[in-house]
């Protein structure tokens, strides 16, 4: 049984790492050799750059030229890797949740009858000062952790996490993988993690806040102009007034406030109808909505893209492909401009507008399976959320390919 685990954690780490071995950390990254003066770690494709630091194994920057040959920086962050660890509002920037993504009702599930309690971090209550529910893994999470750089290359990085068994509650030792590369102005991620012990949930995403502006539109400080087209995305996970999956599958009405899939809309084009308050909680106008992507099968995941977003203030956009079976969309209602922008986005010369993240001033895409899957048999996604030493590894796979207007 060991040599068969070894063997899949082997599998794994030969499936995300691509690239030289590098754990001694030294200092010029733009060779692979580890992090530059602010501890990011850098590589390069064709007309794209990006840094990751290993705190939850987050991107941290990502150029791209607009349409106008300016660099901008399109993804939230730090300026600097040190302040991920110091920083206490933690809003998620660009990492790693784990080992169990999104929401986990109740923060029990079972496995084969045997019933587990983990611990809640979201929506207290009097009697439930820590919460009722489990947000992105637990207080604790994979994105509130040091990940280790096993392989660093010009064009990639891996990143590699031990998460010990009764972590957060969960059962069993995992050992994950992730592996980042750039080529031709693309983005590939491969997430992969080996259950050592016993089965055990696990469901990754990638919590990456856009603004494909770099925040530098001087028309708008929100994310609310940019055009968003889920061409599968005919359905939607109900959820009630916490985010919590109710069972139900609705269908997203043509034309109506979640339709994303008829034809590409912009992410603001409903707010001001009344009736989209509410749509992403209890007082909440937006979306942080779990879509489903419902492709013809067969399929292959590469051929067609299940999200395109892009902006016509900068020309940039971005097809996203994945082999996962849903997709959630945050329009950031929750910030409130607390999170200043970095060093390298957003606008100098206006005096009237602040150097913070404004309430919408983003948008997140979580590639991911269904959201809270283990509390719903019905839905048939064991297979694809729970994993042990028998089943083999958990994989996600994911393609960010980006375009310019014109």
């Amino acid at each position: 049984m060991r040599s068969t685990l070894l063997s899949s954690v082997l599998w794994a780490s030969t499936v995300a790492a691509q690239g030289t071995y590098n754990t001694t950390n030294p200092t010029n990254s733009s060779t692979g050799a580890g992090p530059d003066a602010d501890g990011k770690y850098v590589i390069t494709g064709t007309d794209i750059r990006a840094t990751f630091v290993p705190y939850g194994a987050s991107i941290s920057n990502l150029f791209l030229n607009d349409s106008s040959g300016i660099e901008r920086d399109i993804v939230t962050g730090w300026d600097n890797a040190s302040y991920y660890s110091i920083d206490k509002q933690h809003p998620h920037f660009g990492g790693v949740p784990g080992r169990y993504a999104n929401r986990i009702k109740n923060s029990t599930f079972s496995i084969d009858g045997t019933s587990y309690n983990i611990l809640p971090n979201e929506n207290p209550t009097p009697d439930h000062p820590d919460g009722v529910d489990t947000l992105h893994g637990g207080p604790d999470g994979w994105d509130w952790r040091n990940w280790t750089v096993v392989a660093h290359t010009e064009n990639s990085i891996t990143f590699s996490l031990v998460d010990e068994a009764g972590d957060q509650g969960f059962p069993g030792e995992v050992v994950s993988y992730v592996t980042y590369t750039l080529g031709n102005r693309t983005w590939d991620f491969s997430m992969s993690a080996i259950s050592l012990e016993q089965e055990t949930p696990i469901m990754l995403s990638s919590h990456v806040y856009w603004n494909l502006d770099g925040f530098a539109n001087n028309e708008t400080a929100t994310a609310l102009n940019h055009t968003l087209h889920l061409p599968y995305g005919g359905q939607r996970i109900a959820t009630d007034t916490i985010l919590i999956p109710t069972g139900d599958i609705l269908a997203n009405e043509k034309d109506g406030l979640n339709d994303f899939w008829s034809k590409p809309k912009q992410i603001g084009a409903n707010f001001t109808n009344p009736d989209l308050n509410g749509n992403c909680g209890f007082n909440c106008t937006g979306y942080d909505t779990c879509y489903l992507t419902a492709r013809p099968t067969p399929y292959s995941w590469e051929s067609s893209p299940v999200a395109t977003l892009s902006s016509s203030w900068s020309g940039i956009s971005v097809n996203i492909f994945t082999d996962q079976d849903a997709f959630q969309v945050y329009s950031c209602g929750g910030q409130n401009g607390s999170v200043a922008l970095k060093s390298t986005q957003g606008l100098f010369d206006v005096e009237d507008r602040p150097r913070v993240i404004e309430q919408y001033g983003c948008v997140v895409m979580e590639v991911e399976d269904y959201i809270d899957g283990i509390n719903h048999p019905e839905w048939g996604r064991e297979d694809k959320q729970i994993f042990g030493p028998e089943s083999g590894p958990y994989v996600l796979k994911a393609r960010y390919v980006f375009g310019l207007d014109g």
